[in-house]
């Protein structure tokens, strides 16, 4: 494996370590608080930290040049995601993290299934 920073598998590992760390963090900060105002919370922080680091490397990109395809497709994605954390955030509120993270990675397997079925990407 080439773990360089320019490689897709150093990101994806960084990722991974990541999402650890949520499930972690996330645990411990929804402990006295709503789940759903908790995600709210996170997505809040989430939105100040990329429009920084956008502004700081000069990749903010003006919205009137992203296609409406463009739009449409990352709106899903948004929505996807948005519902997704409630869920997450929700099941940690209830269950142990060691429980809820394994099951919530069963995304792996459906992003492989969903990508054969709609994206025609071949399953190795």
């Amino acid at each position: 494996m080439n773990l360089t920073v320019s490689s897709w598998q150093f990101w994806a590992l960084l990722s991974a370590a990541f999402a650890a760390l949520t499930a972690i963090f996330a645990k411990v900060g929804i402990e006295n608080i709503n789940s759903d105002f908790a995600t709210f919370i996170r997505t809040v922080i989430i939105l100040i930290v990329l429009g920084a680091i956008l502004l700081a490397s000069g990749q903010f990109q003006s919205p009137a040049t992203i296609s409406a395809k463009t739009w449409a497709f990352l709106g899903l994605s948004g929505l996807a995601t948005g519902a997704s954390w409630l869920c997450y955030f929700r099941a940690l509120k209830i269950g142990n993290a060691a429980q809820v993270a394994p099951i919530d990675k069963l995304s792996v397997v459906l992003v492989a299934v969903f990508g054969a079925a709609f994206l025609g990407e071949r399953l190795s």
